[in-house]
This record gives C-alpha cells, sequence and structure tokens, in this order.
C-alpha cells in the first residue's frame, strides 16, 4: 500500500509484472501476421502504456508508424458518460493498413468500439486491439480485445497512464485507491 496525494493506493500490478506482460503481449503481436502495421494509441490513458508497447515491438521485431487519437467518454468522473467524443484524430491514411488500437482498459467497449468502427469506417484492411487492462463483466459493447495484458477486477484503476481526475497518472503501476471504507 503506498500513500499518495493523501489517498491509500493498494499495488495490483507493479512495474516489473508489467514489463515482463509488455514483451509477451509484444511477441503475441510479432506473430499475429499484421502487415503494414500503423499502431494507434488511444489518449490519455495508454500512453505510458503504448510507449512501453511501442519499444517491446521493436524489440520483438516490428516497425511499426505511430499515431494518436484522443476520445473521451469520461469527462472528469469515474463512469462512462456513453457518448464518445472525438478530441483529436489521426493524421494517417488508414485506408488498406493493418491498424492495432492500444488502450488502457477495456471496461465498457465504447471507446475502443467507436475506435475500430472509425478506423474499419475508413477502410482499414485489419483492426486489431492491445489493452493493458480487461473488466470482462463490464461490456456494453460486443467487442473482444486481440491483445490483453491483465484481467483486472472490477474496481477503478489508476497508475502507468491512467487517472482519476487527472491525478495518479505517472504512478510506474496499476493500483487502486482505496476508499476510507475499503
Amino acid at each position: 500500500m503506498h500513500r499518495i496525494r493523501g489517498r491509500d493506493v493498494e499495488v495490483l500490478y507493479d512495474a516489473a509484472t508489467i514489463a515482463r506482460r509488455n514483451a509477451e503481449i509484444a511477441q503475441e503481436i510479432a506473430t499475429a501476421g499484421y502487415v503494414d502495421l500503423l499502431v494507434v494509441s488511444i489518449l490519455k490513458g495508454s500512453f505510458i502504456f503504448a510507449a512501453d508497447l511501442i519499444r517491446a515491438l521493436h524489440d520483438a521485431g516490428l516497425a511499426p508508424e505511430v499515431e494518436f487519437l484522443s476520445l473521451s467518454s469520461y469527462r472528469s468522473g469515474t463512469e462512462s458518460s456513453g457518448t464518445v467524443q472525438v478530441l483529436r484524430d489521426v493524421d494517417t491514411d488508414v485506408n488498406g493498413r493493418d491498424v492495432l488500437l492500444i488502450d488502457d482498459i477495456l471496461e465498457s467497449g465504447r471507446t475502443l468500439a467507436f475506435a475500430r468502427n472509425l478506423m474499419l469506417s475508413r477502410a482499414a484492411h485489419r483492426v486489431g486491439v492491445a489493452v493493458l487492462l480487461e473488466k470482462p463483466g463490464k461490456l456494453a459493447q460486443p467487442l473482444k480485445a486481440d491483445h490483453v495484458g491483465f484481467t483486472c477486477p472490477d474496481q477503478f484503476m489508476v497508475g502507468y497512464g491512467m487517472d482519476v481526475a487527472h491525478a495518479f497518472r505517472e504512478l510506474p503501476f496499476v493500483g487502486i485507491v482505496k476508499d476510507e471504507t475499503d
């Protein structure tokens, strides 16, 4: 347990565990048959995972192009609003390309389903999904991630790029903010 900003944060996945899993995911992706790969990081939550995974992809022998897509369904709260907005679009033409979406967490699936459908509507050849965390009981959209780091409990995760009201993104681990009632 860590005391950060006056709150207790329980470590769920430490930095070493995440690094090992990133290397394993990169190997999965390297053998999945992607061609002319464009990696699209869904901002903001995935930025640390995406950076580490892209470096691991390099170590696995891949040299993808990298783009960024900023979508939001959370605003400043801890629960999805149910409506996805494009805050920043990709600049690259995805027509005929294999695209790998990278996001921090697959929870409701709304954001990733939106991003996947957006890439397919632009004639991407193939759209894969890689997520650090998956909460399987929360899906509101029929979406399956192709590459999953960890299946996690149905609690709000922070750290390793994920935040609550813009706090805790800098933590090198994934954790759970404990309330006084926990």
